[in-house]
């Protein structure tokens, strides 16, 4: 199956209700384990001693994407289980908020899809794009719109003009921003190119009203 195809099939197929990601890994964490980094392994475990044992040994990238769970990297696994601490480490030691899955879900989405204000609110002081859209056009607050996140909507409601006030900042100041994922920008053409059905879809979508109780199409691969 084409590359791309298969990405968007495995985005679009979860549409079940929400299961706990705790509840899926300890099910699936001996059969998918192998498929990850140690770093991944570590941090999806919940394991800060080992994290900081890699980071400090310079083992494991913290920005390098796992392919056989649509390119997440450590800092997704910890946004998407409230990790605080090991978000802390993970930052210390060059993780970027704004790499994307394959399709273009930031640590924002996942932490707003499980209901982590604590790790909303940390992203947002670092000054990721928590407004930044998928490839489907949802952004993090949508996704906590869909999965009954209330106080994370509340948060990024206010939290999303502040984020932009600050890019618009920077640009008028010249100051760099750490908001472009290369990686995701060449594979979002593709996608693009090679579907153009699905995005005409998208862009009739965008221009209608979306309410809260609208099934989400990206639905990320859950443990």
């Amino acid at each position: 199956m084409d590359t791309t195809l298969w990405m968007v099939k495995t985005a679009c197929q979860h549409r079940a209700p929400r299961i706990s990601h705790h509840t899926l890994f300890s099910v699936m964490e001996l059969t998918k384990m192998s498929d990850m980094t140690k770093l991944h392994q570590a941090v999806a475990a919940g394991d800060h001693s080992l994290v900081k044992r890699i980071l400090k040994k310079g083992l494991c990238d913290p920005n390098y994407k796992d392919v056989d769970w649509n390119d997440r990297t450590p800092l997704h696994w910890a946004a998407s289980k409230g990790q605080m601490e090991m978000i802390r480490l993970l930052i210390e030691y060059g993780a970027r908020p704004c790499l994307v899955t394959s399709v273009g879900w930031t640590p924002a989405h996942f932490a707003a899809e499980s209901g982590h204000l604590n790790v909303l609110k940390a992203l947002h002081a670092l000054h990721a794009a928590i407004d930044a859209p998928d490839f489907f056009g949802d952004t993090p607050k949508r996704i906590a719109q869909i999965y009954g996140q209330k106080a994370c909507v509340a948060f990024l409601e206010k939290a999303e003009p502040e984020c932009q006030d600050h890019r618009r900042a920077a640009h008028q100041k010249g100051l760099p921003l750490d908001e472009r994922d290369e990686d995701w920008d060449a594979k979002k053409r593709e996608l693009e190119r090679s579907l153009p059905s699905l995005n005409q879809n998208m862009n009739k979508k965008n221009k209608k009203s979306r309410g809260p109780t609208r099934p989400s199409n990206t639905k990320e691969k859950t443990v």
